[in-house]
């Protein structure tokens, strides 16, 4: 309990950032004890007493999304309806202010029953101690965990158990405007050397006179920088997450930084700094020529310019191939929690039918059946699992919060010419180094 007493003091600390996943694990093992009996006397004896169980689901699907109106009118009534006893308070919550409430819950032990969460906290809320191991407390973990991928159920795999249930997964891909690759008569870019190029032959100004700018990138954290500087033969550490000396500040990695320091200093991109064009609706008005996207951005499309002509392509290749960045969401279980209705709830949003319904709002079905169905196949999911198939991980260790909110200020500093590539990524190296090392 110390140690995870020092963690959560340790995090309480830092910026909520994105994090690391899991690699592909091995199979879920078998149980070895079976300890729902007890939570399920309590909630047969709930039910026999006419009395309801309420778990709380935090969640960060967005208020005005559709996938929380499908969470809100659809799920929950049809759980609720199929499991008489037990109703949920979902609650929702900004993504970066679930972390940090998460956080600050474990330490007054007002933690919901289940929450979903980026499968980037899982390794970091695990070290706390805060999870319920399942494959230890639940007698049919291994057999719904089976109905899942196992590539995105291993995110919730630490130290050979299980503290999650995948939920959905997804990656990111290019996205380009149609119209204008066809005005000005380049081709969708395959290499990174045929990116560059395009960034800088897209950029300039419009008809209007207004400044366009041949790529967009929203932020310059691990999620989004990751792509370029894996496709491009660099690393953030060694493969065993022990060392980043040699590997953060190789020259592989620098010169990807530099790609996106000297297209910054000659107006060709932009998209991070405050006041600057939201990515959808400066993609829709043809500011922004093209950007790296999940399959989100499909559904956001279509509901805020439908008419707007754009197409679809793989991260271009560079010495390190064509590498994404795995993402996507686990729903895991508190310690604290009723433990049998909860894990009814997550059961439920993992099986086909749930997972079916948050497919038609963009989500990346992780249940095999609903891979199946009519309604992913028509949603154009393929470009995004292809890429998954490729897609890599971020570092899967507590610290990656830490690690990534320090590989911002990094790069922003080089973006802001305070610091040359070089010198700040041997600095980053030394700081990972540090952070790796407790």
């Amino acid at each position: 309990m110390k140690k995870g007493k020092k963690v959560l003091a340790i995090l309480l600390t830092t910026a909520t950032c994105l994090a690391a996943m899991m690699g592909c694990g091995k199979s879920p093992v078998q149980p070895e004890t079976d300890s729902q009996s007890q939570e399920t006397a309590e909630l047969n004896e709930a039910d026999s007493a006419g009395e309801e169980i309420t778990i709380n689901f935090w969640h960060h699907y967005s208020a005005q999304s559709a996938e929380n109106e499908t969470l809100m009118n659809v799920l929950i009534p049809r759980f609720e309806e199929e499991n008489p006893g037990i109703k949920v308070n979902a609650v929702s919550h900004e993504w970066g202010d679930l972390h940090e409430k998460l956080l600050i819950s474990a330490q007054s032990d007002t933690l919901p029953d289940v929450a979903r969460l980026d499968s980037a906290w899982i390794p970091e809320l695990q070290e706390m101690g805060i999870l319920t191991a399942l494959d230890e407390e639940m007698s049919d973990f291994t057999s719904v965990s089976g109905g899942l991928l196992e590539s995105a159920m291993s995110t919730t795999r630490i130290n050979e158990h299980f503290y999650g249930l995948a939920l959905n997964t997804n990656t990111k891909i290019l996205f380009y405007n149609v119209q204008a690759f066809e005005e000005a008569g380049i081709n969708v870019p395959t290499t990174m050397d045929e990116f560059i190029s395009a960034v800088k032959q897209l950029s300039g100004t419009n008809d209007n006179g207004q400044q366009v700018w041949g790529y967009d990138e929203p932020a310059l954290s691990g999620w989004n920088l990751c792509p370029f500087i894996w496709s491009m033969g660099g690393a953030l550490t060694n493969e065993e997450e022990t060392l980043a000396s040699g590997y953060i500040n190789s020259p592989e990695t620098v010169k990807a930084i530099e790609m996106f320091a000297e297209l910054y200093s000659d107006g060709n991109i932009t998209g991070w700094n405050s006041g600057d064009i939201p990515m959808t609706d400066g993609f829709g008005t043809g500011r922004y020529m093209m950007l790296l996207e999940g399959p989100w951005k499909i559904s956001e499309m279509e509901g805020a310019y439908p008419d707007f002509k754009y197409a679809t392509s793989e991260i271009p290749a560079g010495d390190g191939g064509s590498v994404s960045v795995l993402g996507g969401e686990d729903i895991a279980m508190f310690n604290s929690a009723h433990k049998d209705a909860a894990w009814k709830f997550m059961k439920f949003m993992t099986d086909e039918y749930a997972q079916e319904e948050m497919a038609k709002c963009g989500q990346i079905p992780v249940n095999r059946q609903a891979l199946e169905s009519d309604t992913v196949k028509q949603a154009d999911f393929a470009p995004f699992l292809e890429a998954i198939t490729s897609a890599k991980s971020r570092p899967t260790v507590p610290c990656w919060s830490e690690m990534d909110n320090e590989l911002s200020v990094a790069v922003t500093a080089v973006m802001n010419s305070e610091k040359s590539a070089q010198e700040a990524m041997d600095e980053l190296a030394e700081k990972y180094d540090a952070l790796l090392a407790k």
